[in-house]
């Protein structure tokens, strides 16, 4: 088959990267796919049909442009499949790695819906990426003209890197305000190395501040510096700080120990894999080695915490959900590697109270049947008359969600308006807030969302913030 020919899907079938055997990649935190081989990425991108309504494109938060990439990276053309690729997404190597396609754009492949089997979108774009990284086709931000403009961003997240590289890349002095020691936000300690390698996010950060992006870490808004002065600092801001509150449990017993939110469970696992210390993971009060684990919830974040705690050796791990597989959140992927890997799900469950004297030792939970839809669509559970049953528990993870923290408490009153949901209200064209110089984007306007949510809004809210500069500069002349 030459490699330029398209439609070969109707020959070829569908074909992911290598995964690794679950018994061996349990033992170690890294990812589990393979790259492809140039020559089986260039036969696998020529199974695209080449649609003339490219829903794979339209399905994506960033509109990339999907099929056109592929038609290039089939007939070898790596370095212009790249740059298209790069053109529309600040990170493709990462969403490559982490976004969900089985719900975006493989999930909505015309080939895939034909019973044909999807074009491998996510594979293809990591691939072309790593190469480019290999390459030496990414290079530092190299504005051909500074403007003068500085922009404050708060939060190193996708949303706020996102912003810095486009903002850098017009010429803006950035300076990014990050509380963590370590910039990236969830990429950096929320999502596990199994999903994301941290050199991933590691290179790109450096890539900025190599571009001319400042990095302040160790800095959190409120407490190291007000916002007053933030704003006084700066001709604009960019609000990305994202969620982190979790949502809490309303039942008895969720005071008892070894029962922790997800996020530190995640983050101190993170920080391991980094070489830190971490003095509440080698205690064993955020490690799941050899205990019995149960985890709340059926989104990403509980798949992460699943698969973590079978690479920390616990001697068991379930999944405790209130609905059904056909519908979680979570993506169906994550949800076959956690099986594969060796986790339990217990489906149409709900946790009703947690036992234990000093720490926790069982979950009582119901059974759960679906009734009619809710708001959102999906079919809202119900509890089973005399249905309690216990689970063992020796660690309990809650991964129910985040929810935002209360801007205002430790940035006076003078900070953005938030919603009745407690995130940052802004016009939808523009990401603008009621402050004139204050513009917000990603999961602290949003709500917990996905990461190319994230950088699609870091990207827009920076476009707005460069035209309305740009407004100004004409004004004043």
């Amino acid at each position: 088959m030459a490699s330029n020919k398209m439609l070969a899907f109707v020959e070829l079938g569908k074909e992911m990267p290598v995964k690794r055997e679950a018994g061996s990649r349990v033992s170690d935190f890294r990812e589990i796919y393979d790259e492809y081989a140039p020559e089986r990425a260039a036969a696998q991108a020529a199974r695209c049909s080449q649609c003339g309504v490219p829903y794979c494109q339209t399905h994506c938060p960033l509109h990339n442009n999907i099929p056109d990439w592929l038609r290039l990276t089939a007939g070898g053309r790596l370095r212009e499949a790249y740059e298209l690729s790069q053109a529309t997404n600040t990170f493709p190597e990462i969403c490559g790695r982490i976004c969900p396609q089985d719900r975006l754009c493989e999930g909505n492949c015309v080939i895939e819906q034909s019973g044909h089997g999807t074009v491998t979108i996510g594979s293809v774009e990591k691939y072309l990426t790593e190469l480019a990284w290999n390459e030496g086709w990414v290079r530092p931000v190299r504005p051909h003209q500074e403007t003068g403009l500085s922009v404050g961003v708060i939060g190193s997240g996708p949303a706020g890197l996102a912003a810095a590289d486009r903002l850098r890349r017009q010429g803006a002095r950035v300076s990014v305000y990050e509380r963590s020691d370590r910039a990236g936000g969830l990429l950096t300690y929320g999502i596990p190395g199994f999903k994301l390698e941290k050199h991933a996010v590691m290179r790109r950060v450096e890539l900025l501040e190599e571009g001319g992006v400042e990095i302040r870490l160790n800095c959190e808004i409120g407490i190291d510096i007000a916002f007053d002065e933030i704003r006084r600092r700066h001709d604009a801001l960019f609000v990305a700080t994202g969620v982190y509150r979790a949502r809490e449990l309303d039942c008895p017993g969720t005071g008892l120990g070894n029962i922790v939110p997800a996020l530190e469970y995640l983050t101190a696992s993170n920080r391991k894999s980094f070489g830190d210390a971490v003095p509440e993971f080698d205690s064993g009060q955020l490690n799941a080695s050899g205990k019995r684990v149960v985890v709340i919830g059926g989104g990403d974040t509980a798949m992460d915490c699943v698969r973590t705690a079978v690479r920390q050796g616990a001697q068991s791990v379930k999944c405790l959900y209130r609905r059904d597989w056909k519908n979680m959140p979570g993506s169906r992927r994550e949800v076959s590697n956690a099986q594969e890997e060796g986790v339990e799900f217990v489906w149409l469950t709900r946790p009703r109270a947690f036992l234990g004297d000093r720490d926790v030792t069982h979950a009582l939970a119901a059974r759960m049947r679906l009734g009619p839809p809710d708001a959102t669509g999906r079919r809202s559970p119900e509890p089973v008359p005399e249905s309690d049953f216990r689970e063992d528990a020796d660690l309990v993870i809650k991964a129910l969600g985040f929810e935002p923290e209360d801007l205002a408490a430790g940035w006076g009153a003078d900070s953005p308006e938030v919603t009745g949901w407690g995130t940052v209200k802004t016009e939808f064209r523009t990401h603008s807030t009621n402050l004139p110089d204050v513009w917000a984007g990603g999961d602290i306007v949003r709500g917990a969302s996905l990461v190319v949510w994230a950088i699609r809004d870091g990207r827009e809210a920076a476009d707005s913030i460069l035209r309305h500069a740009s407004a100004a500069i004409r004004t004043a002349a």
